[in-house]
């Protein structure tokens, strides 16, 4: 009995949003607008996307123009996150994109009197025998894009695309190079104003009483703005702004606020939590091993700062009960969805439009600055009003990436082969985006009259690729496992998610476990890892890295090589990093070299630059940031007192892009960042014998880490 084959199936993003024109319009000026609902954050994903709708379209990549994520006006893909937009967004716009030209085809089709399959199309022009010809645009008044998406059409094979696959420069660069306006923090708009928000020390303290004289007397006062401990103030000019503030925090009287955890000993408070607990993955082994020895690890890495080189910024304006605010946030639609909550209003009354911010990569405090601006534009008169946090607030007041400890345990039999596995977790949830809830997880909205409680941060599901628990399930062939997690019910800090969520941490464990063991087998961590792997995917990363390191150089006194290697999410990208580093008197990167797998690599340069970008900021994570506390506030509130690496601190960085241009792609974004935390670990052990399993690996670690072994 035979079966036919499944019906095609429309990509999630556009199943939600199938809606032709939502995607595509062609303008009068011989220009094709694409829409997508992800947005720019740096990542180089309105080039990538562009060059897919080109290929599809057949049209010169010049004149496709990149539209800005709008409420209004494009479709709703959720949140620009966790490396998902060419596999999302990318993969609907293919699909779209290959249905309009079969839709146009088919017109042109009509018009010229010539069978559809005789036609090419050529920069957008289509042409056929006889030289009969037509284009997208003089056909656009007949075909309407106003229909839903079919899945009949197919897209271009691999071999037929001649844009996607090409490193082409990335179109939202020339503006920045050459500072035109492109970024929020600078683009004002016409009549605007200047608002700040007064914010306590410290943490959690509430607005008890609040003298407002003095600021009414600051040149350019326009309002004062409170609702219980929400307060802040509207000038006409920043400075202006600037200086009423600080009169206002003179007349600030707060209460006494809440305890913060011991900074020395993170890993205490985790564990002394109530948590909820949630077992992630088991495997029983089918012929169990005795066991001789069980090597027992503990991991910590505390919390991290966003501390994106701009501080959060946002503007807004209302018109009668219509607000419409401008954001860099990561999701407009989400953000909406808060901001009706907060001043309930139907969503139809409010218009999120995005714009880039000057640094962002997880849930810092785009969504927060946003809300701040639409209640101090209420005193506004109708002008719109632009707000900036200051670096302080942003360092302190911004959701952080959640500390984490991880405990690994491993059996070994006589031979010490690994025959059991047990992973554990204790961490704060790692994500309180706007928009998943039945309350707001905007700051503001716990600090009104009426308030909101605080949303203590959850993990998404595993089947979204996990939160405290991404990347904890071993990509390994191991014979037995057991993977927990114990997420905390409390959130003194406020955590939210950071770029990786929990997989930088678990892949830190995971492969220096995996390193321990090697070294006490005496065997090559390229061999080692390879025998225990199957994915032969995963299998070619760890040998291109190898071969492109010339794995492993001739030992040196003072320098250590080191080896890690993930797959993001465990669906996602493959990639494997090696590190040497230099050890003398502190821990400096000198070269990181990386091999990548995202399966067709729509822009191969831009794939380079997220995994280069990538690798650098876990540099400087593994070896500087740790946002720093005392028991009432965050102190870390500078670049002095939270160094990230420095240009002159950034090591070279090689990548070679594995091409697999018949795979579906995927994300390269957040891929280096457990391998290359792992590889530079690896690489402290080789070089100085120890091994340091707190991070960051600072000078004061390595101290503590050399007493301990000794």
């Amino acid at each position: 009995m035979s079966t036919s084959p499944p019906a095609p199936q429309l990509p999630p993003s556009l199943a939600a949003n199938p809606g032709l024109s939502s995607w595509v319009k062609f303008t009068p000026d011989g220009r094709v607008a694409i829409s997508p609902g992800k947005v720019e954050i740096g990542q180089g994903i309105v080039t990538a996307l562009a060059q897919i709708a080109a290929d599809e379209l057949d049209v010169d990549i010049g004149r496709i123009a990149m539209i800005r994520a709008s409420t209004p006006a494009s479709p709703n893909e959720g949140v620009t996150s966790g490396s998902l937009s060419i596999q999302q967004s990318g993969r609907a716009l293919r699909q779209v994109c290959a249905e309009v030209r079969r839709l146009f085809l088919a017109a042109a089709s009509e018009r010229l009197g010539v069978e559809a399959s005789t036609l090419d199309v050529d920069d957008g022009t289509m042409s056929g025998p006889g030289n009969v010809r037509t284009s997208y645009w003089e056909l656009a008044s007949e075909v309407s894009l106003d229909c839903s998406a079919t899945a009949e059409a197919v897209a271009k094979p691999a071999a037929a695309r001649r844009v996607a696959g090409q490193s082409i420069q990335r179109i939202d660069i020339p503006d920045k190079v050459f500072a035109r306006p492109r970024f929020i923090h600078n683009t004002p708009l016409a009549n605007m104003l200047h608002g700040r928000v007064l914010r306590p020390e410290v943490s959690d303290a509430k607005l008890v009483a609040l003298d407002e004289a003095a600021t009414r007397a600051v040149g350019g006062f326009v309002a004062i703005v409170r609702d219980g401990s929400f307060a802040g103030v509207v000038s006409e000019t920043e400075d202006g702004a600037e200086a009423a503030l600080k009169a206002l925090r003179k007349g600030a009287t707060w209460s006494a606020g809440e305890t913060l955890p011991d900074e020395d000993d993170l890993a205490a408070f985790l564990k002394g939590q109530p948590v909820e607990t949630r077992v992630i993955d088991t495997k029983t082994a089918a012929a169990p091993k005795q066991v001789a020895r069980t090597i027992r690890r503990q991991y910590t890495r505390p919390y991290i700062a966003h501390a994106s080189i701009a501080p959060s910024c946002a503007m807004a304006q209302w018109e009668g009960n219509l607000v419409h605010v401008w954001t860099h946030s990561q999701g407009v639609y989400m953000l909406r969805a808060d901001l009706a909550i907060v001043l309930k209003l139907p969503v139809e009354s409010i218009t999120v439009e995005h714009m880039e911010g000057a640094g962002c990569y997880g849930h810092n405090a785009a969504d927060d600055v946003a809300l701040d601006a639409v209640l101090l534009a209420r005193a506004a008169g109708g002008r719109p009003v632009r707000v900036q946090w200051s670096r302080h607030d942003e360092m302190s007041l911004a959701p952080f990436g959640a500390a984490m400890a991880v405990e690994i345990e491993a059996d070994l039999d006589a031979h010490s082969e690994i025959v059991g596995w047990r992973h554990a977790i204790w961490s704060n949830g790692h994500t309180a985006r706007p928009g998943r809830a039945a309350q707001p997880a905007l700051l503001a909205a716990t600090e009104l009259a009426r308030p909101y409680p605080r949303l203590i941060s959850s993990d998404p599901p595993v089947a979204n690729g996990g939160g405290s628990d991404r990347n904890s399930v071993p990509l390994y062939d191991l014979p037995a496992w057991t993977i927990e997690t114990h997420r905390l019910l409390t959130m003194p800090i406020r955590t939210s998610a950071l770029r990786t969520l929990g997989a930088q941490g678990n892949v830190f464990a995971i492969e220096s476990m995996f390193d321990e063991i090697a070294s006490i087998l005496g065997e090559d961590p390229v061999q080692f890892r390879l025998r225990h792997l199957r994915d032969e995917r995963a299998k070619d990363v760890i040998r291109a890295v190898a071969a492109r390191a010339k794995w492993k150089l001739e030992k040196k006194a003072g320098i250590g090589y080191g080896l890690g290697f993930a797959r993001y999410k465990s669906t996602g990208a493959y990639c494997a990093a090696i590190a040497e580093i230099e050890g003398e008197e502190d821990i400096r990167v000198k070269r990181l070299t990386l091999a990548v797998d995202v399966g067709e690599a729509i822009n191969p340069d831009g794939v380079i630059n997220q995994i280069e970008g990538g690798a650098i900021q876990a540099t400087s994570w593994v070896l500087k940031e740790r946002v720093r506390f005392d028991r009432t506030r965050i102190t870390s509130t500078s670049w002095t007192d939270y160094p990230i690496l420095t240009f002159s601190e950034a090591p070279a960085v090689d990548v070679e892009v594995i091409e697999r241009p018949d795979i579906a792609p995927v994300g390269a974004g957040e891929a280096a960042h457990g391998p290359v935390t792992a590889a530079i670990a690896n690489a402290v052990f080789d070089c100085l014998g120890i091994r340091v399993r707190d991070l960051p690996i600072t000078r004061e670690r390595l101290i503590a880490a050399m007493e301990l072994a000794s």
